[in-house]
């Protein structure tokens, strides 16, 4: 049975015009393009703005198949189904702890979920009219909400054609991939990472498709794995 959960959907960009662009913009990236294939990413669109900012923060600093146990194992202990900001606020630490959430990640929750209620963390329908930085302001408000949480939700969520979250490591693994002469085999030390300048001055032929580009950075950490052949 399709879950409320999984229900995806493509970006509403035109993700063949950001290919074309790309590839006449930076001949290094389209040689990646060609050699990762097909652009694939779906948009998580059931996830309300606190249902999509709280499962980021259960999946802080945990590998994914751990923080996915976690995570549906908060949601079972709602009866199956994502709390609300009020169910939320309103459970038992115990509850919460009891799931495996640290106590800082209990924390941060029940201060997404006053936020929420307060309308410091806008719904959907209102974050789609910000600006990509309105929205980055308004989020990074919420203990453990950084800069990055934002940019995968504008990026996985909302579908934001130009984001470039020069902060992630796969993006900068990727880039170094692409770039910089980084080799599969190399053991992946921060003097061989790129900087956000750098990153961000070759990311000015990428403009208006960043994200899709960011995209293709992370498939490169997969080619260079063997994971695309």
């Amino acid at each position: 049975m399709t879950t409320r959960r999984s229900l995806t959907r493509p970006p509403a960009y035109d993700t063949r015009a950001a290919l074309r662009a790309l590839r006449a913009a930076d001949p290094k990236l389209a040689r990646l393009i060609d050699r990762a294939g097909d652009f694939t990413l779906r948009l998580a669109s059931a996830q309300s703005t606190f249902e999509a900012l709280a499962e980021s923060i259960v999946y802080q600093q945990l590998h994914g198949k751990a923080a996915a146990t976690i995570h549906a194992r908060m949601i079972e202990s709602f009866g199956g189904i994502h709390p609300s900001p009020d169910l939320l606020l309103a459970a038992p630490d115990a509850q919460l702890r009891g799931v495996g959430l640290s106590g800082n990640k209990t924390l941060a929750l029940r201060d997404l979920a006053q936020k929420t209620i307060t309308g410091i963390v806008p719904p959907m329908t209102k974050l789609r009219r910000m600006s990509d930085d309105d929205i980055i302001e308004h989020l990074t408000q919420v203990r453990g909400i950084g800069r990055w949480t934002v940019e995968m939700l504008l990026i996985f969520r909302m579908g934001r054609a130009d984001v470039l979250p020069v902060n992630d490591y796969g993006v900068r693994k990727g880039f170094a991939l692409t770039y910089l002469g980084l080799k599969p085999t190399d053991k992946v030390t921060p003097d061989l990472l790129p900087t956000p300048a750098q990153m961000e001055k070759r990311a000015e032929r990428w403009r208006p498709w960043r994200s899709v580009a960011s995209w293709y950075m992370w498939r490169a950490c997969d080619v260079a794995a063997g994971k695309i052949l």
